[in-house]
């Protein structure tokens, strides 16, 4: 029986999962959960990295303590967020956040200082334009200059850094960096112009690696447990997990954001895909993922803090309960990315615009299942003009599939047949990225079809629902 360990970081919690190969099927084990919750530094919303760290080493010491057998542990958490080293491998600065408001507007200062346009710069990086891509992050601290400015030596991303701090192995793996909208997207290596107008030296940044390899060691007294470094962006991991059967699937990971796209051998980057804002994010052998990277759950999980006394079954109850499509935002707006209430902030988007706003918290979270399903709808929309592919599945991961009213919804707006699981697809993927760097798995493919014949696939057949050209384009002309 083959284990590893796959350490799996979201924007809300952190774990410490086991996986063993058995019979020709991928089991997972949870030896350790804990919270990940953003920290306030000053005025800086940060992650918290030295508990994150510590909590990491608190779940290998279960693992290790049971007598498994592993083979090596691997670790997938968000992306863009970096850290910043000097010369001694001290990090500089917090570890501020991409929800922290440190970037607003510094895209238009970018292209202002730097006489670029935004074509030029998806052009090159084919990278959807977000206000905290990396780019934008390196850019503030250009501008705030802060003491330690001048000591930068080393660009980590997190996964990177938790790797350095595990193994002593300063690494640059090439999903993550690809979310940074500073790679060329083809050449896959990085761009000096970019890296220039954002106030950034090369000589900060190790050359991005692919994914699935042994990097270093990780000691435990005597035990030594080879790091692997894995598809290290969650989404990465979450797709190589995705059973994509044929060329006219897409998927959509569904969590705190939701990735919907497609998987291609090429970038797209021509003026249509630029026109809608899609990304080409790395995947695992080289491959790219085509997507839209849209609000997700984050919005129904900020209702839930709100809500204690509320499950999200409960949630998902509420909106079965109010009147469909009457209020539609756009998730993706700024004023959604981290309000001190969704609530409030969901009103007041309606009355800024001066239109009738939800009242109750049912419609408030219709509102927003109805909006993330437009949202998604659109997305494969967009996808299938650029690409010229004729979708006609999705296959949904992620912990989101358990919400079935989601994604019964889902396949009604989008007119398309869903399949679900599995549920922890950035895990499973963290799982058989390491199996291949091992030899133990000899491809993308075959963990594919291991990963299917371990989940428990539940179809969802569309609906009609009346009217529903008249809502997209609604919703098209609202959020275009």
């Amino acid at each position: 029986m083959k284990a590893v360990i796959a350490i799996d970081l979201g924007a809300s919690s952190g774990r410490v999962m086991v996986g063993y190969l058995e019979s020709g099927k991928i089991r997972l084990e949870e030896f350790h959960r804990f919270p990940n919750q953003q920290v306030m530094h000053g005025n800086e919303s940060c992650w918290d990295l030295y508990a994150i760290l510590e909590e990491i080493k608190v779940g290998i010491n279960k693992v290790v303590a049971t007598g498994v057998e592993v083979c090596s542990l691997g670790i997938d958490t968000w992306g863009v967020d970096f850290v910043l080293l000097d010369q001694y491998g001290k990090h500089l600065g917090e570890f501020v956040s991409y929800r922290d408001a440190r970037t607003e507007g510094v895209l238009e200062t970018l292209l202002q200082d730097n006489q670029m346009s935004r074509e030029d710069i998806y052009n090159i990086t084919g990278i959807q334009f977000l206000p905290f891509n990396t780019i934008y992050q390196l850019k503030a601290i250009r501008d705030q200059q802060p003491e330690w400015y001048n000591e930068i030596d080393t660009l980590l991303f997190v996964p990177d850094y938790l790797n350095y701090k595990l193994c002593g192995v300063k690494h640059c793996e090439y999903t993550n960096a690809s979310t940074s909208q500073l790679l060329n997207c083809r050449e896959k290596n990085w761009n000096p112009q970019l890296v220039e107008a954002c106030g950034a030296k090369m000589d900060w940044l190790l050359p991005p690696q692919m994914p699935n390899r042994i990097i270093g060691q990780y000691q435990l007294g005597d035990i030594h447990i080879p790091v692997c470094s894995v598809a290290s962006h969650d989404t990465a991991s979450a797709v190589a997990a995705t059973p994509i059967a044929h060329d006219e699937m897409a998927y959509l990971s569904s969590g705190t954001w939701s990735l919907i796209g497609i998987e291609s051998m090429e970038p797209y980057t021509g003026e249509l895909a630029y026109h809608y804002n899609l990304t080409n994010e790395g995947g695992v052998d080289g491959r790219y993922r085509v997507l839209k990277n849209i609000m997700g759950l984050w919005l129904i999980q900020r209702i839930k803090a709100e809500n204690p006394s509320l499950t999200f079954p409960d949630i998902a109850m509420l909106a079965r309960q109010a009147e469909p499509f009457k209020y539609i935002v756009n998730p993706n707006d700024n004023d959604f990315l981290n309000p001190s209430s969704m609530t409030q902030a969901i009103k007041q988007w309606f009355k800024k615009r001066d239109l009738p706003a939800p009242e109750s918290l049912s419609e408030v979270v219709r509102c927003i299942y109805d909006s993330l399903t437009l949202a998604y709808a659109d997305a494969l929309e967009q996808i299938a003009e650029v690409s010229g592919k004729n979708i006609r599945e999705l296959r949904i991961v992620g912990g989101g599939i358990q919400d079935r009213f989601l994604n019964q919804l889902c396949a009604d707006v989008c007119e398309i047949k869903v399949s679900t699981e599995p549920t922890e697809a950035s895990a499973l993927g963290n799982v058989v990225n390491q199996l291949i760097a091992s030899d133990i798995i000899t491809s993308l493919g075959e963990a594919r079809q291991i990963i299917d014949a371990s989940s428990d696939v539940h179809d969802y057949t569309p609906n009609h629902i009346d009217g529903l050209e008249q809502i997209k384009s609604r919703y098209q002309q609202m959020t275009r």
